[in-house]
């Protein structure tokens, strides 16, 4: 990792990407998952390669898990511009960019299956974060799993994501214990920090990206979160922005909550 108490070291990242091989003579050709998970490993890169701090253990990714996962997810959304694809998403026989229509319809289905897909992974989420909260009390794992359900009002068509029988997420150690929910957290703050550039002068607009790497990317885990997401933003992270990422009605304005807390 970077640092600059035992003298200027820089930091040194490697992305390796398991794509299935082309058969001989032929290219390798990847999904559109394929480069996604590329877009996404190499925000990891960037986070990691735009650390500026002095102590090793605070630098680049060694964050809360929600800012772990936050800058891998936020560069996901470069894959899908105009700029990116008119250049790298070519046929590999015509040399024709992907057409336009079949963009339009990969960006409409990822709001498919939105409501049952967000609420199976909140389920989940909560199960684990009320287990942790549950202290030294003797738990009986089937009653808990029900009652806490029925008291969250799940609806009885959807199941969990994982049960808690075989949801090793849970006990997996601290840097996963109660923090499941982290993740979506990290797609609130990626939703919230991709409206920023657009909001602006688009997916490329030099001042937004500067204020993402001056208080995000390069300050590692010097400075609280919240502290960071706000400087970089001007606000707090809401929920509107990730309700409008995956097709639900708008909140009314407002309804915002504290940035970058794994915990």
């Amino acid at each position: 990792m970077q640092e600059r108490f035992d003298g200027d070291v820089k930091t040194i990242v490697s992305n390796n990407s398991n794509f299935v091989k082309g058969k001989p003579g032929e290219p390798v050709l990847i999904s559109w998952k394929d480069a996604e998970t590329l877009f996404h490993e190499f925000g990891h890169a960037l986070h990691n390669l735009s650390s500026s701090v002095n102590y090793p253990s605070l630098a680049g990714s060694r964050v809360a898990r929600d800012y772990v996962e936050f800058p891998s997810q936020l560069l996901e959304h470069w894959l899908s511009t105009p700029e990116i694809l008119n250049r790298y998403a070519l046929h590999y026989r015509t040399g024709k960019p992907i057409p336009p229509e079949l963009v339009a319809k990969i960006r409409k289905a990822d709001t498919f299956n939105q409501g049952f897909d967000t609420v199976e992974y909140l389920s989940s989420a909560l199960i684990d974060m009320q287990l942790h909260l549950a202290g030294t009390q003797a738990i009986d794992p089937d009653r808990f799993e029900r009652e806490t359900l029925a008291a969250l009002g799940m609806p009885s068509e959807i199941v969990m994501r994982h049960r808690t029988p075989q949801f090793t997420h849970v006990f997996a150690g601290d840097g996963y214990s109660a923090g499941y929910y982290s993740y979506l957290w990290s797609d609130t703050l990626t939703a919230d920090a991709w409206e920023a550039f657009t909001e602006a002068g688009g997916p490329w607009d030099r001042a937004v990206a500067q204020r993402l790497r001056d208080n995000v990317f390069s300050v590692g885990n010097t400075i609280d979160p919240a502290d960071g997401y706000r400087a970089f933003r001007g606000r707090d992270a809401g929920i509107a922005a990730l309700m409008r990422k995956r097709g639900f009605p708008v909140p009314s304005a407002g309804a915002a909550a504290p940035a970058g807390k794994s915990r």
